[in-house]
């Protein structure tokens, strides 16, 4: 029986010819994979690609495992983990040090940041990870870096607002772009096939330097409609609680506090959650014996009155007090 593959298909088949990466050619055996009608004439196909994809898998692997032997792996921690990514000498170790407890080499020369540096932000009453970059654009640390911007919940791209702005977002951009990272888009169709979208920030730093102002002002009329934008001076202080905030706002998540029937609600421990969880992926996330035996919950905050008893439908918002019954 003839295997009868649409045109899909070869141009998938392409893109596994090209890539380089063995997590690329593996994307795009998958998309083959899933373009491939079901049927006897595609069963020796199928196992085919099936095997292609477990032996690139082991590369993957071993490529894993060479990326933590070189110190390219950080494990996440926190409420969401923040990749700062930009071109040389844009500040991002020094706006590391400044909201953080890390302490990177600072220095006026590239690539003074050789592998990623994690450190913990506090934002209000949760701690997000931040972790600092190689510039782009250095091909000695691209391989190993791919894999640690994919694992990130948000690009926080860092440029040098004393310089000239549009280039180096750019030039971020096209370093994302070659680790197989775009922006993410509501719309499906603009999205590579096999490539890894994610939310992006742009943090203008050196905002205190001369000519700031108006690469500033060009900065914002160029990606404001595309991207989250803040100015920023690491090295004098300037713009770090909005820097913040605006970490917070686009990893899209929420605080939701608990509190245990007849007492008062915990407001220093927050729940933190994806925007538009349920209660009861709520209660599945607090433990799983909230989740298989809950009862109701009462919620203070999103409910039309406080103490309102909620079904588990009911979607949570930014600081809700809830109490689980079980």
């Amino acid at each position: 029986m003839p295997a009868n593959l649409p045109p899909q298909y070869f141009e998938a088949e392409k893109k596994y010819r090209s890539a380089r990466e063995p997590e690329d050619k593996i994307a795009a055996l998958e998309e083959m994979l899933a373009i491939m009608p079901h049927h006897k004439g595609t069963d020796r196909l199928h196992a085919v690609l099936r095997q292609k994809i477990a032996k690139l898998s082991q590369e993957a692997e071993k490529k894993l495992a060479t990326a933590r032997r070189a110190g390219f792996y950080i494990t996440r921690e926190g409420a969401g983990q923040v990749m700062l990514v930009g071109p040389a000498n844009t500040g991002k170790s020094q706006l590391l040090a400044a909201v953080t407890d890390a302490i990177p080499e600072i220095a006026e020369y590239p690539l003074t940041t050789k592998t990623p540096m994690p450190g913990m932000m506090k934002f209000e009453d949760v701690q997000i990870q931040l972790v600092d970059t190689p510039p782009v654009g250095y091909k000695e640390v691209r391989v190993l870096l791919s894999n640690v911007l994919r694992s990130a919940d948000l690009i926080a791209i860092v440029i040098d607002l004393s310089l000239e702005s549009v280039s180096q977002v750019e030039a971020a951009l096209q370093g994302l772009r070659e680790a197989r990272i775009e922006p993410l888009t509501d719309d499906e169709k603009q999205v590579t096939p096999g490539s890894y979208p994610r939310k992006m920030l742009i943090v203008g730093n050196k905002n205190d330097l001369a000519g700031s102002n108006k690469n500033w002002e060009w900065l914002r009329s160029q990606y404001a409609r595309l991207f989250p934008v803040v100015s920023i001076s690491a090295r004098e202080g300037r713009g770090l609680e909005e820097f913040k905030k605006a970490i917070y706002q686009v990893l899209n998540i929420i605080r939701v506090y608990t509190k245990t029937p007849g007492s008062k609600a915990d407001l220093t421990d927050p729940m933190v959650l994806e925007k538009g969880t349920t209660l009861e992926e709520a209660a599945e996330a607090l433990h799983k014996d909230f989740y298989q035996n809950l009862k109701y919950a009462v919620v203070w905050g999103s409910g039309k009155y406080d103490g309102q008893r909620a079904s588990k439908g009911h979607v949570l918002q930014e600081g809700d007090i809830v109490e689980f019954h079980i």
